[in-house]
């Protein structure tokens, strides 16, 4: 995913290489490459800035010019800097809820929300032996509780059907009722998406967040919206708070740009 942006920084770092001091007009100039790099690479400009600034600061700071091998060293940083905005280790599904434990996942629509959530509930049902119930409350969205529907009886996991239900509240309440009563030890719930981040969809979030209690809140996002991404997750984040990032469509995106806007914006893991 990362790998034209990987491929910059060592173009970029190597006109440095084999020079026993670096100027702060040689670090100026390879800083600035570095940025034009992660804006190339659709990273959000606030979070470039950010990163730059952080980076110029531990190079100064740690008298880093000077040293006998400032190039190696200053690789070192960004690649410290990069691990530090996503993280050094895998962060899973938070499984350790008093049953049932509440997954809502939210997101635009298109962004791959209703498929992933078949993908994970497969993946939790075969390897932690869940039993596991999905609902829908995308009653805008034409044949959305049918997909998942479709998808559940695919993978043999439970759906509520609720297509007699108008009301997103009277969904959630009945799936509650139901996961509760028949022992499930998760409710995983499919939200509606709209085109842009509206009040609307985000009053709905709100409320089926309060109702159900969720362990996790969970945004799925298209890893090709590029600098979107950062707007779309300070929305999202702002509003019900996220625990957990779902990125979709990575095989077709080689700058990575939207995992590093939308965990540095948020602070939450991608799972």
């Amino acid at each position: 995913m990362f790998g034209s942006l990987s491929e910059k920084f060592v173009t970029i770092i190597s006109s440095l290489k084999g020079r026993a001091i670096i100027t702060e007009q040689d670090l100026d100039n390879t800083l600035r490459e570095v940025r034009i790099a992660l804006l190339e690479a659709d990273v959000a400009l606030v979070v470039v800035k950010d990163f730059i600034s952080r980076i110029k600061e531990k190079i100064i700071g740690q008298g880093v010019l000077k040293t006998v091998k400032p190039d190696q060293m200053i690789i070192k940083l960004v690649h410290d800097q990069l691990i530090n905005i996503l993280g050094n280790s895998g962060v899973t599904i938070n499984l350790k809820s008093k049953p049932p434990g509440v997954i809502i996942f939210c997101g635009l629509q298109g962004s791959g929300k209703t498929t992933s959530i078949a993908k994970i509930a497969k993946v939790l049902k075969i390897k932690n032996n869940k039993k596991i119930l999905l609902a829908s409350t995308d009653i805008y969205r034409p044949a959305a509780q049918e997909q998942l529907e479709i998808l559940g009886n695919q993978i043999q996991i439970d759906f509520i059907k609720s297509s007699n239900l108008t009301s997103v509240k009277d969904i959630v309440t009945n799936a509650m009722t139901k996961a509760k009563k028949e022992y499930y030890d998760l409710l995983m719930i499919d939200t509606a998406g709209r085109q842009i981040v509206d009040l609307s969809m985000m009053d709905e979030l709100k409320m089926i967040s309060e109702l159900c209690d969720p362990v996790e809140k969970i945004l799925v996002a298209d890893s090709l919206t590029g600098q979107d991404a950062a707007n779309i997750a300070k929305k999202f984040n702002e509003n019900i708070g996220i625990t957990g990032i779902i990125l979709t469509r990575i095989d077709g995106d080689g700058r990575g740009g939207a995992a590093l806007s939308i965990k540095s914006i948020t602070g939450a893991p991608i799972k």
